[in-house]
């Protein structure tokens, strides 16, 4: 009789079964981290996708004609979300290979009226964007990020706080010998949204002119109105985001694993860049798509809710004479998306057998969604069966997992929305510790390998 072994796997280290990708993921990564210290927003992001996409030519359906096979193309959408196209050698209705990703990430937005003073400090007002633990922010260095239009309609993008002489900004906190109310909040309320306030001031425009009304606001919008051209006013025509002032370090003696802001889901898009720009002469056509939203549900017309992927694929495909709907049927997408890796320190949220770990691949994960996987795809069996065959076929390390124990908790990601469309679809990438933290954990081993998955699909699908 055969042994248990041969009835049975197990999930284990990459370096067990690719014992020389470490000196190509550590090369692999030390880019990643130049991208991940460069674009830290959804704008920036879109801004360095672009600049990369050096053979790609700008998608415009009333200039272009025809399609042939290697053809590339590239669609800005606001300057908040990207679609990258390689045209394949089989006919669209063939099907897509979609490889979508999302470059947003949990942050603190600036309110539309967001300057005060108050005692002589002056301050941002923020409203967090995405899931986050408020607690997590104050007295951590932070940057400011985004995009301001002026009355004459010319606008101006900040990137302050990022350079090593440029300053920093910051929420404060509580000492801890005044802390005792404070302390008897629930963890959830320790910080509370309102007070999320950033320090940007303390010095008055004129200290001996007590007629002077919030002299140190004052003095800090004639700051803004020197450095960026802007007023007060001009906030209410902005979109400003503030984020962890933070680079992308390597972390552990052995820089096995990369510590960085915004790596939910910036770990994904990178490597789907990555393997969209080394995509060649692939057989089907792949839609690299680098989306906004998705940590406010997809919403708005640069998220995955709006139709402007959609409208791309109908267009593409009345140049081609085939019908969006016939290829969709025959398409399958990889969402890009990170998964929970275990955290032994926090074990008992985790179902051990179904969860994904650090180190031992990119994740294949078949539903998220709540409780009783409300709000998934729930991807079929043969559509995790096609990717295994592929992953298997092509020496990718994978592993499966799954977000916690069931009713602990629950997240969503993009791939209903493609489901939605008759598109196959199953969540592949990256897992990460700390997720939704201002500064995340990942293995390099993982990215790599994650990267290795999006370029074996993209060409051999």
């Amino acid at each position: 009789m055969s042994n248990k072994s041969e009835y049975s796997y197990e999930y284990t280290h990459i370096l067990k079964k690719d014992k020389n990708c470490v000196e190509k993921a550590d090369k692999f990564c030390e880019d990643y981290k130049k991208f991940m210290n460069s674009a830290k927003t959804e704008r920036e992001c879109v801004k360095y996708i672009i600049s990369h996409a050096k053979n790609y030519v700008e998608f415009d359906k009333n200039k272009i004609k025809y399609i042939k096979p290697y053809d590339k193309f590239y669609i800005n959408n606001r300057d908040k979300s990207v679609v990258l196209i390689t045209i394949g050698e089989e006919p669209l209705d063939n099907g897509f290979n979609f490889v979508v990703s999302h470059i947003d990430s949990p942050r603190l937005d600036l309110k539309p009226n967001p300057v005060f003073e108050n005692e002589e400090i002056c301050y941002f007002h923020t409203h967090y964007y995405g899931g986050i633990k408020k607690y997590q922010w104050p007295t951590i260095p932070l940057s400011m990020h985004g995009r301001i239009f002026k009355e004459d309609g010319s606008y101006v993008d900040v990137n302050f706080g990022e350079k090593d002489d440029e300053p920093r900004f910051i929420i404060t906190d509580l000492l801890p010998h005044l802390a005792k109310e404070q302390e008897n909040r629930t963890l959830r309320e320790g910080i509370k949204g309102e007070e999320l306030n950033i320090v940007i001031g303390s010095i008055p425009i004129d200290a001996e002119d007590d007629k002077v009304k919030e002299a140190v606001k004052t003095n800090t919008l004639k700051i803004l109105y020197d450095t960026f051209g802007i007023t007060e006013k001009d906030f209410a025509r902005a979109e400003i985001e503030f984020v962890p002032a933070f680079k992308a370090y390597d972390i552990g003696f052995d820089r096995s694993l990369i510590a960085a802001y915004g790596q939910d889901d910036r770990v994904c898009a990178y490597p789907a860049l990555m393997a969209e720009l080394e995509n060649v002469k692939p057989k089907k056509t792949s839609i690299t798509v680098f989306t906004d939203k998705e940590e406010i549900g997809s919403e708005g017309n640069t998220g995955m809710v709006s139709e402007f992927l959609f409208d791309i694929v109908e267009d593409l495909c009345d140049i081609a004479g085939v019908k969006a709907r016939d290829c969709y049927r025959k398409s399958i997408c990889l969402s890009s998306d990170v998964n929970s890796a275990y955290d032994p320190t926090f074990s008992d949220v985790f179902e051990k057998m179904n969860s994904s770990y650090i180190n031992r691949g990119v994740v294949l994960t078949k539903y998220t969604g709540h409780g009783g996987k409300s709000g998934s795809n729930d991807a079929s069996a043969e559509t995790m069966a096609k990717v295994i065959k592929l992953m298997d076929k092509e020496k990718v390390v994978w592993q499966i997992g799954e977000l916690g124990k069931v009713d602990i908790g629950g997240g969503g990601t993009i791939a209903k929305y493609m489901s939605q469309r008759n598109v196959d679809t199953i969540d592949v990438g990256v897992a990460v510790l700390s997720m939704h933290s201002p500064y995340e954990l990942t293995s390099k081993l993982d990215i790599y390998h994650t990267y290795l998955a999006y370029k074996a699909f993209l060409l051999n699908e």
